[in-house]
């Protein structure tokens, strides 16, 4: 399995950041079974101030199955995609058109 740790800020607006986090509160089924049927084995997300942290668990290419979540043609999940995005903007230092960045492990203690 392979770990993936991605991070993005939300918008500067404290009613974005209550809003999101009671979104996820209760995350809509069917995102959560498109996130499991694009093969996305685990998922955990991360709050300080408006920065958000991923941490994806994954067997395959965490691109093409976030890719395949979002190309999928229901409407709730296309919803909720759009809902996130609204309340989302990039970290400074994300490359161009990069959305969530990859973070780069730097130190791993075993």
């Amino acid at each position: 399995m392979n770990r993936h740790v991605l991070a993005i800020d939300l918008k500067d607006d404290p009613a974005v950041v209550e809003a999101y986090v009671e979104h996820h509160r209760r995350v809509w089924p069917e995102v959560c079974h498109s996130l499991q049927a694009a093969g996305i084995r685990g998922m955990e997300i991360f709050l300080l101030g408006r920065r958000l942290v991923m941490i994806v668990e994954t067997d395959g290419d965490y691109r093409a199955q976030f890719e395949a979540h979002a190309a999928a043609s229901r409407p709730r999940v296309i919803e909720w995609e759009a809902l996130m995005k609204s309340m989302q903007q990039p970290i400074p230092g994300a490359a161009p058109g990069e959305w969530w960045a990859e973070m780069r492990p730097v130190f791993r203690l075993i």
